[in-house]
Parts: C-alpha cells; structure tokens; sequence
C-alpha cells in the first residue's frame, strides 16, 4: 500500500524542483486513480501542510544535521515528517515508525538509521528548537524574507497579521446562481444535507466545513459554484445592466465570467489566451446553463480579435503574484522571486493600456488582481490614471482603497473602478 507520508514527500520534492502542486497533484491522481478517499486526503493534507510551513520545517531540519543532506528524497521525507510531528494529531511513534518503512525503500542504505535518528533528536529537544525558529523571521512566519519585508513596507501596522492568515487554512464559500435560486434557499438545502454553512455580505455562503463539490445539493445542476467572497465582488463593482457590451479579460476558468451573467443580462465575451483553459469556461456555462461568447486571444494585444465594437464594460482581471491567495496555493511562496514582481507590473500595465482603447466613452473597467503588493495594485492604477486624461478612478465606497486583505472571510484581492470620459 502506497503511504501518504511517502507520496507527500514525492510531491514536495516536485514542487520544490520547480512545478506547480496542483499540477504534481494532478499527476498523481492520474497515475494512482485507485487510491482511496482517505489516502487522498492524507496525501493533500501532507503536501500541502509542509509547504505552507516549508522555511519553518527545513529551518529546524538544518538545526537537526550537521552536514547537507544530499539525497533530495530523505530531505523531503524529514520535512513532511517534522510538518506531522508539529502539526498533525498522529502519534509521534507512529510519524516515526512510518518514515523510517518509507526510507527503508529508497536506494540510500543509510536512510533509514537516519531518518529515525534524526526524528528522534527532534523529539527530544522540540521546545528549544521552536523557541530558536520563533527569532528567525522567515522561520517564525513561514514566508520567504524578500516577502516579509516587502508586506511589512505595504502594510506597516497589518504586515503580521497577513502573514498569519497567509498561514491559515482558506474558508470554502460558494456562489449561488440566482437565475436558479436565492441565497436564503440554497441555504435551506445544505442545512436539509446537513452541512452547516452563514451566510455573508452580499449572499455568499460560507462552510463551516470544506467538503467536495459532489456533497453539495444539486451543484451539478448548476445551483451553486466554489468561489471566494472577494472574488464575488467584481461583478456588483462592475455596476452591470442589462444590453451592455461585456468584456472578461483574462476569464479562465471562468468564475467571475459566470457570476456576471448571472447578474444581468449583458452581451458577454470571455477572454482568455490559454485555450485549454478556456474550455474550463464552457464547462463552467454549460453546467450554470449560461451562455456568452468564448474567444482565445491575448488580452494584450486585441487587434487580431476584437470587432472594433467598443465595450461597455471591461473586467481586467489581470495575471499577478497571487500573494493574496498563498494559502489555497502555499507553493506559490516558494515559486516566486522578487524579479517576477517587475514582470508582472509590466505585463499588467500593457493589458491595462490595451483594454482601455476598447472601452466605450462613458464605460467602466475594473482592475483586478488577487495580489497584496502595491506595485502591482495601486501604483499600477495611479500611474495609469496620471498617464490618461480620459481616467478617472471611481470611489468604491465600502473599499476605500480597493485592497481586501485575506481574513476568516475572503482572500486578498485589490479592485480600482475607472471611467472613461464623454
């Protein structure tokens, strides 16, 4: 029988070479399709935990030897196996047990004296090297240093507290379909299946509970959809009415394309130049049973697909760090490099500059990402409205200054309403 604990490792090992861990996750599902429910779980729960506390394991993993470990698998088995002892309700002399039968089949012949020495130590002096890790930032808030100071220069009196709910599990809230039902029915039904959810602001409803998606009453018919609270807020921020001319650009796989829809009844495009994503799109309409126009191309340059028909309303949700949604993709912090920042803001304000000539005198874009930092965020906004004459940036009300930081609610995300003049 295949061990979670060893398949996690395996994963670790992927995404700390470079791949994505939905990706490596995927893979595995594909290779193994018999594993078990539980196995499953196990094996996400593993990978993602040691990830999202991946600098805080391998700090107290480097405290542990005395020499590199040069053998990329037992390193991988040590921190999934620390990740259990720290976080895990499994029993200590089970963790150790099971990493020493998973090293006994790796090609080191040391492992296994290893691995039971090492887990051992840790054991035996945990308290004082957790007080050790605490004094080393990277350590004590799992992020990456280039990270931490970037959020403390952003947020200087909320840099702490997002770095702890960077570190937190994400809720799961769904969006209900109102071209189907209400918010306050659908929230009748998972109480019939007994999944205990509340309701939030704006009808969002949130599990007390994350479940799969087949548990949920009726989600195959289309009544409801996984999606973020934050992320629920573009469409009632694009201030939709019905007959307009929509554009959703960068739309896989299709989330906030949906929920425009099923606010009003507008002339939707959804954009997106991934065409594998965007069969993601379809998918997502055929089962909310909607339907707008799906068209592969590159938001940054619209020349080889746009009409010449300007729009009335464009979504940017444009492609960003991510840092507001580290903790539903934790490897996301170890991917990433302080360069890809500058990257991103170039690509960000190219797409911008190259939407706002498709909008209709009097229309609005929103600018979206689901980053915290400024330079992608607010910095891109207030250039570009400085840039402009024909910008100007509308006053969202209920979020001043367009930045949602990841909370018990929602995860972060950044939204600025701009106008074109008459």
């Amino acid at each position: 029988m295949l061990e979670p604990q060893a398949l996690a490792a395996a994963l670790l090992g992927e995404v700390l070479a470079g791949r994505n861990l939905n990706e490596v996750l995927s893979d595995l599902w594909r290779r193994e399709p018999g594993l078990p429910p539980r196995v499953r779980g196990a094996v996400q729960d593993l990978s993602f935990g040691a990830l999202r506390f991946f600098s805080r394991l391998d700090f107290l993993l480097q405290a542990l030897i005395t020499r590199p470990i040069t053998h990329e698998g037992v390193r991988c088995l040590l921190l999934v196996s620390l990740y259990q002892l720290i976080y895990s309700k499994t029993r200590p002399y089970a963790v150790v047990d099971r990493a020493v039968e998973s090293a006994r089949g790796m090609d080191a012949p040391w492992a296994a004296g290893f691995v039971n020495g090492v887990l051992r130590n840790f054991l035996r002096t945990k308290e004082e090297l957790l007080a050790r890790a605490d004094g080393f930032e990277p350590a004590r808030y799992s992020h990456p240093q280039w990270w931490i100071d970037r959020l403390r220069q952003d947020y200087p009196d909320a840099w702490e507290a997002i770095l702890e709910a960077n570190n937190s599990h994400p809720p799961m809230t769904l969006r209900v379909n109102r071209r189907q039902i209400e918010p306050e029915q659908y929230l009748a039904l998972l109480q019939e299946a007994e999944l205990e959810a509340e309701m939030l602001e704006g009808g969002a409803l949130r599990l007390k509970k994350p479940v799969s998606v087949d548990k949920l009453p009726r989600f195959a018919d289309g009544l409801v959809s996984v999606q973020d609270q934050g992320a629920q807020r573009a469409a009632s921020l694009l201030d939709l009415a019905p007959g307009q001319r929509v554009l959703d650009a960068c739309a896989a796989p299709g989330g906030k394309a949906a929920h425009i829809l099923e606010t009003a009844d507008v002339m939707l495009t959804a954009l997106d130049k991934d065409e594998a994503r965007l069969k993601r799109v379809a998918e997502n309409f055929a089962r909310l049973n909607l339907k707008g126009r799906l068209i592969a191309g590159d938001a940054a340059e619209p020349q080889p697909w746009w009409d010449g028909k300007p729009y009335d309303r464009i979504l940017a949700d444009v492609p960003c760090s991510a840092s507001g949604v580290v903790r539903r993709h934790p490897d996301i912090k170890w991917l990433r490099r302080p360069s890809d920042l500058a990257q991103f803001a170039t690509t960000q304000r190219t797409i911008l500059a190259a939407l706002w000539r498709l909008l209709a005198p009097g229309g609005k874009l929103l600018y979206a990402t689901c980053s915290l930092f400024h330079e992608e965020n607010d910095d891109i906004v207030t250039d570009f409205v400085a840039s402009h004459p024909d910008a100007k940036r509308l006053l969202i009300s209920e979020l001043p200054s367009g930045q949602l930081l990841p909370s018990a609610e929602h995860d972060g995300f950044f939204y600025a309403l701009l106008e074109k003049s008459i």
